[in-house]
């Protein structure tokens, strides 16, 4: 039986590509912002919201750290021009048929998206004016995790396949996975504030025992495959296929980050591997939200 999509004749043909670069372009932000953190580069540019006291732009004294810091913020322009310009087809959209829930659901998801980038661009601030805090880079790279996922949900309300509703246990234990996802992101980014990547040589790190914290995190991790796994089982010995396939993509996401996880903790935190690592955790928090959304009803009413 084939899959049948929501109309969207009504929708500027703009709307999709801006929101699948939406997408894009906010996992790329977590990846050039782990860049950042990875070559120690968190305070190549001293002040916030100037890159020095006396300019807004980076200048050579301040060397390969400076540029990629500068480098990073200019990023979020890009984001911003991308997000209103979504925003602009979503209201576009809302005005053509302004009273269907349909497109009113759209224009709150990129108002959303649109409104998160530059808050995003005031906690990185922050960040650097606390020295690379290391619970305020937490924040800064949760912010973020949301951000893709809200970005998802966009997706699926603009070209998302129709479904019927998965049983309402079956939706509890995607909310529990939900849960679960965001405990491990969380729990990840305090080992990072923890360990030898805190974003600068002389930033402060969290202070806690970072084998610790990592064996607290794999923990959580264990709790979250066995929930995913779980949840794989059950949808698809109840016929729930979209759900099946959602959670499935999860778990093989789960299975490749764990294993990730655990050859660069042997092998003292490679700068590459760490950094594929918060690849994966953004590629998680989007996974993650389409399991939530695929154990719920839609249609092209």
């Amino acid at each position: 039986m084939g899959v049948t999509v929501a109309p969207t004749s009504h929708r500027p043909r703009w709307l999709w590509p801006l929101a699948v670069a939406n997408l894009v372009a906010n996992v790329g932000i977590v990846v050039t912002g782990g860049a950042v953190r990875l070559t120690g580069s968190g305070l190549g540019c001293p002040t916030w919201p100037r890159c020095t006291e006396e300019s807004y732009v980076v200048h050579g004294e301040l060397g390969i750290h400076g540029a990629i810091e500068f480098g990073n913020r200019m990023l979020t322009f890009v984001l911003v021009v991308i997000a209103v310009a979504c925003w602009v087809a979503t209201l576009a959209s809302l005005v053509r048929t302004w009273r269907s829930r349909r497109d009113w659901r759209p224009f709150v998801l990129a108002t959303v998206i649109a409104l998160g980038i530059p808050a995003q661009a005031i906690i990185g601030g922050v960040t650097v004016l606390t020295d690379l805090n290391p619970w305020v880079v937490s924040l800064h790279l949760l912010v973020s995790m949301a951000i893709v996922g809200v970005c998802v949900a966009l997706l699926d309300e603009l070209r998302g396949p129709e479904r019927v509703a998965s049983t309402q246990p079956l939706q509890r234990l995607t909310w529990l996975v939900l849960a679960l996802a965001w405990v491990v992101l969380y729990l990840g980014t305090v080992v990072t504030g923890s360990g030898p990547h805190s974003g600068d040589l002389e930033s402060r790190r969290t202070g806690l025992d970072p084998q610790l914290m990592s064996h607290v995190h794999a923990i959580a991790v264990y709790a979250l495959v066995a929930a995913t796994l779980g949840l794989v089982v059950w949808a698809r010995g109840g016929g729930q296929q979209p759900l099946a396939s959602a959670a499935g993509g999860l778990l093989l996401l789960e299975l490749a980050q764990g294993l990730l996880g655990f050859v660069q903790y042997w092998t003292d935190l490679p700068v590459l591997l760490v950094g594929l690592h918060m690849l994966g955790a953004a590629l998680v928090s989007a996974a993650v939200t389409w399991v939530v959304l695929a154990g719920r009803a839609r249609t092209s009413a």
